[in-house]
């Protein structure tokens, strides 16, 4: 029986700059940019909330407050929507500012995921905690946290997110060695290679923007030199703390995950969750379909 607690606190980086949405990102931050009525943060920390986090900080960067500003209560919005009947806005609004306790630090410069996670320290103490990165998300009928959480929960490590991908493209992801459990879609991970070619990658098993850790890699990132590009790298604290005998798995995920980082990948977000949307879908698929048939070569 484990007497490890289930973590229900989690730490969404997201101070960097997003220079390739420029000049949109100059004064709005890449994780309000809205995904049809709700920016891409709020998925991310609905993903959480549905996971039973109760505790999300923030890590900023100048700029960024709105992010926070987002999960405030507005009273004059909620009291112009309550006047004018529309409760179904008013129960989206109001809905933000419920889903979690969100708390925030600032990384004063971009010196690597590595240390925007270092900065939760003293928020998050030595309990588990998830990272979830602020530019994907799953989709909401198929999670993938609540079996992270639980897994970490019993062996105490660190836990991964893992994708397949084809052999192209294990040059654009770190990729996991692995070994077999008896579990299925569980793999005990052996090591981590950073954007190996295909012809070097130990599989195609490639590490997606979600972690569970425990609360000891902190004082591992303390320790941590900059490595790759001149920045402290979370891979290269979670690659000791495997060396040192920590417990590492993954968790292959066979549901439909959300990129927006680059432009093509958040287009193709807008569009997918627009044509799900049960007051939208209809109407725009039609359009779509419309649109995309009459386009030119």
């Amino acid at each position: 029986m484990t007497t490890n607690r289930r973590a229900v606190k989690a730490v969404i980086p997201a101070a960097g700059l997003a220079t390739r949405f420029l000049p949109a990102t100059k004064a709005v931050p890449k994780e309000l940019l809205p995904v049809v009525d709700r920016p891409v943060l709020q998925y991310i920390v609905e993903e959480a909330a549905a996971a039973g986090i109760t505790d999300v900080l923030l890590v900023t960067g100048r700029g960024k407050t709105s992010m926070v500003d987002h999960f405030d209560r507005r009273p004059d919005v909620e009291q112009r929507l309550e006047e004018k009947g529309d409760l179904e806005r008013l129960a989206a609004v109001r809905r933000t500012s419920e889903l979690a306790d969100i708390y925030t630090c600032r990384q004063g410069e971009p010196l690597g995921l590595g240390h925007a996670v270092g900065t939760a320290a003293s928020h998050v103490g030595d309990n588990a905690f998830a990272v979830l990165l602020g530019d994907e998300f799953v989709d909401e009928e198929q999670p993938l946290l609540p079996a992270m959480l639980d897994l970490q929960q019993q062996t105490g490590g660190i836990v991964l997110a893992l994708l397949e991908v084809a052999p192209e493209e294990t040059s654009r992801y770190g990729i996991a060695s692995i070994e077999q459990t008896d579990e299925p879609d569980v793999v005990k991970i052996t090591g981590l290679v950073e954007k190996p070619s295909p012809e070097e990658a130990p599989s195609n098993l490639a590490l997606i923007g979600r972690y569970v850790l425990p609360g000891k890699i902190f004082d591992t990132i303390a320790d941590t030199k900059p490595g790759a590009g001149g920045e402290i790298q979370l891979t290269d604290a979670m690659a000791t703390l495997l060396a040192e005998g920590t417990p590492v798995h993954g968790i292959v995920y066979r549901g439909h995950r959300y990129d927006t980082g680059m432009p093509l990948g958040y287009l193709q977000t807008v569009v997918e969750l627009a044509v799900k949307r049960p007051d939208l879908g209809s109407e725009f698929r039609a359009w779509l379909t419309d649109f995309v048939g009459g386009q030119k070569g």
